[in-house]
Parts: C-alpha cells; structure tokens; sequence
C-alpha cells in the first residue's frame, strides 16, 4: 500500500484476498484490543482507558468486567479450540503479578493456551510479563519478541495439526510489533538503512501516490499539510538526516520481521492443507504513534547501537506523520490519522471475488459478530452467572463473501476526551485540549468528500453537527463514557 517495507506476505493475503479500506479501531492499543476481543465498546469491559489505572467509574477500572466474554469464551462452545500469543494489555496491571489473581489472563478467558506478555510496553530483548499458559517465564539470551511470538505460534499450530488435526480452531496472535521502542534484529536493519534518507516530505508524496493508485483512496482525499511540528527534511543536516534514516530503518525492520513470520504461520497452514480454507484477519490496533522516546540527538556510537536494547528510541511525530499518509493526527486522537487502519481479510475458499478493495465501513467491534457467524455458535446473554451485554458491532460476512455493502448504524468513539461519531458519510469530531475541561470543540466532515479531514464543516452545517452531538451524547451516557 506504499509504504516501501517488504511485506511480502502481507501483500499475499492482500492481493488473494480483501481490504477494507474504511476500517477503524479506537485509537489506542488496550481499549481496541478489548473491543477486538469482545464485541463491545471497550468502556462497557472497563477498558475506556488503560490497565494502569482504576479511575474509580464503570467504564475505566483497567480491568476486563464480567459483562463481557472472548471471542474464545464464546467459540469454545462450538468445540473450538482456542490459542494465543503476542501482547494481551487487557488485565489491570497489579493482576500481571505471578501470583495473580488470573481471572482475566487468557486461560482464564478461555484461550488453551497461551505465550506472550500480559504488559502494553517494554522491551523486546527483556519483556517483562512473559507468560507461557500461566507461569511466568523470564527471557533467554538470544530472546527476541517477535520471533518468540513467531516460532511459539508455528509450534502451537503444529502441534493442534498432529493432535486434533479434525477440530476447528482460533488463534489470536497479536504481535507486538512494530510499537516503540525501536528495536530490531540487525539482519533486518541492514536492508533499510539508507533507504529513507529522500525524507518524510518525499516518502508522503510517494506513498499518496500509491495509496491512490492501488483504490485505497480516491481523488476526494487530499494530502494533508505536513504536521506544523515538524520540519522539513531539506531543512536539516546530513548528520540529522543520517539519525532519522537510522530511526526509519529500525521501525522498517520492525516490520519486516514480523512479515517473516506471518510468512512461517501461513507455510504451516499451507503444509496441512488448510491455507485458503482459514479465515484470516489482520489489522492494527491504532494509528501511527507520534509520542517521543530517547534523546532527540544521538552520538555517532549511539547510532550504530540503534535497535539493540538500548538506546531506546522511537520514530516520532515525523514519522508517525508519514505512517498516516494521507490523514493528520495519531494514536491517541480520533481523527482519522488516529483510528483509521486497514483491515486485510484472506479466505479464497469462501470468497466470490478476490483482490478487492471495499469501502464497506468497519470497526473492530465487527470482529466478534464476523467469527460468530462464522462458528455457528449462539453468542451468550449470559455466562457463569453474569449478564453479557448485547454485541454493538455487525458481522462483516455479506461484504467477506459476496463483496456486499450494507447500511450500518452510527459508530462512536472516546479516547481520553478524544471523541467521534461517524454516522453515514458524516464524522463529528473534538480533540481533547489536554487540560480541564479537557473537551475540545467539535469539527464536522463528510468523510465521502473529505476522507482527510480538511474542510470543517460545522458553521455550514450546525443543525447536523447538532444532530450528530446528540447521538454521541446519548451513546456516552448509555455506555459508561462519563
């Protein structure tokens, strides 16, 4: 899609498949992996804001409720079984502890099993919260997250092929990769440093071009101004150009690893005779990250250290600028630089048309009502005593298998007083002012004309903006926003 990553694998599932081009998340990595594995807002599981903090409300008690069950909870009753690896970020951080309590770790959420890391951040050499089922592991030598990720996940499929080769699975696997810091395996940095030294000014313009002529936008959407933040790249010294190749490289590398081993989970997929038979999704969490991490100045030895444990680094607003193409704005924010990442879905079995690019909105709380349908399993109104709350999201299969569109109802956002509602071709929108009364004014778009988010329409349309308002309110006060 432009970005000049080798993503070979990626681009398979792309081309053999589907992406929706209009597909969004909720800004942030916690809340959109608790709406991703529930269904539901991620205020109705507790999880408006993080797992560091229990804010005292409903909706921000950084911990996974009762009124909500996993896509695992809820497949297991069709006999699947059910596997994860990679980041969970779903537990209130003082239940990451081994001596726990577990009840919101995965085997307790109804995984069989699990390897990865209960934590948001950290480290990809000495990640802390390394879980193996529910034991604590601490890292080996030559650990390196991504590839543990990688070789735990080809070893758990194995071993469900050789054991259960007849039953039905799920596997979630949530790489880590490529959130900060930069840190990367120098066999993968080798292949992109010196590649991005033509700058961020350049790198939007090529990719905008791609983005364009591949259908992932269209005319309507423009390339947004270059973030005021950031300089521009002729602007600066070969010594500072040098440093935010190097920075690029890593981020590359990042990629580049975890395409590898998608590559080893689609081979053993292929090995079974099971790859265009497997319903595969993939996603990000959230937009490109604009946060600093690190001295902005690194010595000449500190540079050639880039991607080792230390120093610790991340791309910044610069790059996350150029990750965003052609939206504004970042992780954290609900503009569309914030929430908006594409969905690729492969599974040629049941496809009537591959390759396709579908505006068809979608959000991450599709993904349970897609796989329930999928499973043939009726979702629970309750379970081990507790209410469940009602999936908010639509199943995606009309658009998976046949390409159709269809209608849907407005969709909202919240994220630290960051707020959203798309509703038909419309987006009302406010960023936080990052200090009280934290709510920021509204901004309105019409996404059909403006995809980019450059002509605020709100004088020229105030009964609508209203309107709009209105619904968010609504949503807000029904679903432990406040």
């Amino acid at each position: 899609m432009g970005s000049g990553i080798n993503t070979p694998n990626l681009d398979k599932l792309a081309k053999k498949g589907m992406v929706f081009s209009q597909f969004y998340n909720t800004g942030r990595s916690c809340p959109t992996r608790a709406s991703l594995l529930t269904g539901l807002y991620a205020h109705q599981t507790g999880l408006g804001w993080m797992t560091s903090a229990n804010l005292g409300q409903p909706g921000y008690t950084g911990d996974m409720n009762n009124h909500a069950v996993t896509i695992a909870q809820v497949l297991k009753q069709a006999d699947y079984s059910c596997y994860m690896t990679g980041k969970w970020h779903v537990t209130y951080d003082k239940y990451m502890k081994p001596e726990g309590p577990k009840h919101n770790w995965p085997i307790q959420r109804g995984f069989d099993r699990f390897f990865g890391h209960l934590t948001g951040g950290g480290s990809y050499y000495s990640t802390s919260t390394l879980t193996n089922d529910n034991e604590q592991l601490k890292p080996g030598k030559d650990f390196y997250l991504t590839t543990a990720i990688t070789d735990s996940t080809v070893s758990i499929i194995n071993q469900h092929f050789q054991e259960k080769k007849d039953h039905p699975f799920f596997f979630y696997l949530a790489y880590y990769a490529p959130h900060r810091p930069l840190q990367a395996l120098q066999k993968d940095i080798d292949k992109y440093r010196g590649k991005f030294t033509n700058g961020w000014d350049e790198q939007r313009k090529i990719r905008y071009e791609k983005l364009r002529k591949v259908g992932m936008i269209d005319e309507t959407c423009l390339l947004t101004e270059r973030d005021p933040a950031i300089p521009a790249w002729e602007s600066l010294s070969e010594d500072e150009k040098q440093l935010w190749d190097a920075r690029m490289a890593v981020y590359a590398a990042q990629i580049d690893c975890m395409d590898q081993g998608i590559g080893e989970v689609l081979k053993v997929l292929e090995d079974n005779n099971e790859l265009d038979n497997t319903l595969i999704l993939f996603l990000s969490d959230n937009g490109g990250n604009a946060e600093s991490q690190g001295n902005k100045t690194l010595s000449t030895e500190e540079l050639l250290l880039l991607g080792n444990e230390t120093p610790a680094q991340s791309y910044r607003v610069n790059w996350a600028n150029v990750s965003n193409t052609p939206f504004r704005e970042y992780k954290h924010m609900v503009h569309e630089g914030g929430i908006s990442t594409p969905l690729i879905v492969y599974w040629p079995a049941k496809m009537k048309k591959t390759g396709l690019i579908t505006k068809q909105v979608g959000h991450v709380i599709d993904l349970m009502p897609t796989l329930v349908e999928v499973a043939d399993v009726n979702y629970p109104k309750t379970y081990k005593g507790h209410e469940i709350y009602p999936l908010t999201g639509k199943s995606l299969i009309p658009t998976i298998t046949k390409g159709d569109t269809f209608s849907r109802k407005p969709i909202f956002f919240e994220h630290e007083a960051n707020r959203a509602v798309i509703a038909g071709d419309w987006k009302l929108v406010s960023e936080s002012t990052k200090k009280p009364p934290f709510t920021g004014e509204w901004e309105l778009y019409n996404l059909k004309d403006d995809r980019s988010e450059t002509n605020n329409l709100i004088k020229r349309y105030p009964e609508k903006a209203c309107e709009m308002k209105i619904l968010w309110d609504k949503w807000a006060n029904e679903n432990n926003v406040y």
